[in-house]
């Protein structure tokens, strides 16, 4: 995939996306949004062992958030299974220097009308922390609805979260 937006593109990682992947990665604040899967402190080898499985890995499922040739962030699904085939779990994250410039408000727009457009899906959610309310925000916009607050869903950190519960769906028939 590559998908050159107005001022950003989304695209397909590359192994030579390592250094500059480690680089806006490795920072605490970004840590605290994301699931414990994503490492902190994040170095360079794990970018270059989350670039060899996301380089080869087909279909395709997580993409690079580029601004000027440099990897600044990622967005990706991860499809459900079973009777959740044509569901998908939506997750981004993006460097600190480049918040609250509506990097995230056009990303991620972009990357559900590729997934519905690419995939059989009929609904994708995201479950950010209820104290990110800047990616709430970003859902919002992008025409998420909040279906719920789920108390106590996550333990980041020490703390005890709460998450809340944003979907869009696609109507489509199913054979």
């Amino acid at each position: 995939m590559q998908r050159k937006l107005e001022r950003y593109t989304i695209r397909n990682w590359r192994l030579d996306d390592a250094a500059s992947l480690a680089k806006h990665a490795n920072n605490r604040r970004v840590w605290l949004g994301l699931r414990d899967l994503f490492p902190h402190p994040y170095a360079i080898d794990d970018a270059n062992g989350f670039l060899r499985k996301a380089t080869t890995e087909q279909p395709a499922t997580n993409f690079c958030i580029d601004i000027d040739g440099a990897a600044v962030g990622g967005i990706g699904i991860r499809v459900g299974q079973d009777v959740h085939r044509h569901v998908a779990e939506l997750g981004y994250w993006l460097g600190e220097e480049f918040w609250g410039h509506g990097v995230m408000t056009e990303v991620v727009p972009a990357l559900v009308d590729y997934c519905f457009a690419t995939f059989p899906l009929y609904r994708i959610y995201a479950e950010p922390y209820a104290n990110n309310p800047a990616s709430a925000r970003v859902l919002e916009k992008a025409g998420f609805a909040l279906e719920g607050r789920l108390k106590n869903n996550a333990f980041k950190d020490g703390k005890l979260l709460d998450s809340l519960l944003y979907a869009k769906t696609k109507d489509r028939i199913l054979s």
